[in-house]
């Protein structure tokens, strides 16, 4: 589907957590990102990416806007104008908490596909560098692994050079990294090839080892919200919950 840039930019806009009555929010979170993280929809149940748990974690002094899309690579987020939306609207002290590869990996199309110690770089480098010039603070994450283990039940990595390439970038450009392929490989071992499922979109006519339900997306979002205060992108007083049960009703999926 082509999307225009006045229908990109009217989604940025819905994006933008509402200002109510009271002290103003201090800072918004920006996802950018990719169906492991993106908001879901009725349709879509119980399918459930983990920006749509973040939340959950977060005192109201960081509201979090999820722009995150099923299917986008660091390319084609780009191409599209989404990140031009999101830039259009960040203000300075803001975060852009950044994770793609799971697209850039395909080979076959064009319109997504990144090398990963060139093009990816050079794509991500678009994010550090428009944060910055707005005043806001970039924040790599690194892909989120799958749920993949061989015959001995040791959980694999999927994602080849991708998070190499993220970590260097990090360093040579000096942004924080939340290292979220390693932190998830480590859970998916500690859990094993059993225990896993219920940590994944599985259901009776699907068996998607990509994609998380309510548990799966809860248990990335907590990585995701402890990596960060552990690499001072939050203060510790920033976060609730750390460790605590989230109900899985907690997760709604608004009508598609």
């Amino acid at each position: 589907m082509v999307v225009s840039r006045r229908q990109v930019a009217a989604g940025a806009l819905a994006a933008v957590p509402l200002i109510g009555r009271g002290p103003e929010r201090k800072r918004t979170l920006y996802i950018a990102g990719d169906s492991t993280a993106a908001q879901k929809f009725a349709d879509a149940a119980p399918e459930a990416g983990w920006g749509m748990a973040l939340p959950f974690f977060l005192r109201k002094n960081v509201a979090v806007a999820n722009h995150a899309v099923n299917g986008r690579s660091s390319k084609s987020f780009v191409d599209e104008g989404r990140l031009d939306a999101i830039l259009s609207v960040m203000r300075s002290e803001d975060l852009l908490i950044v994770q793609f590869a799971h697209n850039d990996e395909k080979s076959d199309d064009p319109s997504r596909y990144t090398e990963p110690w060139s093009t990816y770089q050079d794509y991500l480098r678009l994010y550090v560098e428009g944060a910055r010039a707005k005043g806001a603070r970039p924040v790599l994450a690194t892909p989120v692994e799958r749920r993949r283990f061989d015959v001995g039940g040791n959980a694999l990595p999927t994602h080849g050079e991708y998070p190499a390439a993220m970590r260097a970038l990090a360093v040579a450009e000096r942004v924080p990294l939340l290292d979220i392929e390693a932190l998830s490989l480590a859970l998916w071992q500690a859990l094993g090839v059993e225990a896993t499922k219920s940590y994944f979109n599985w259901t009776d006519t699907e068996q998607d080892n990509t994609h998380f339900n309510p548990p799966g997306a809860i248990a990335v979002a907590r990585l995701v919200a402890r990596e960060s205060v552990r690499k001072r992108v939050l203060a510790r007083r920033d976060v609730v919950r750390l460790d605590e049960d989230i109900p899985t009703s907690w997760i709604t999926w608004p009508p598609a």
